[in-house]
């Protein structure tokens, strides 16, 4: 029991910083789950309109 008073306030933080992990992961599968993109390799959704990967057809095509 000593431990854990002399602990508890990393404990607390802890588990704040867990929770918010929690919903900032919660919040991307329901983004996803919607058709929302966070960057994965859909450029569409991306502000940089697929300059990343090319962007365009190759050279001789």
């Amino acid at each position: 029991m000593p431990w854990l008073s002399e602990n508890l306030s990393t404990i607390i933080i802890c588990l704040v910083l867990a929770v918010i992990v929690g919903l900032i992961i919660f919040s991307m599968i329901k983004n996803k789950k919607k058709g929302k993109c966070s960057c994965g390799n859909n450029c569409g959704c991306c502000p940089m309109g697929g300059s990343c990967h090319g962007g365009g057809a190759k050279k001789g095509q």
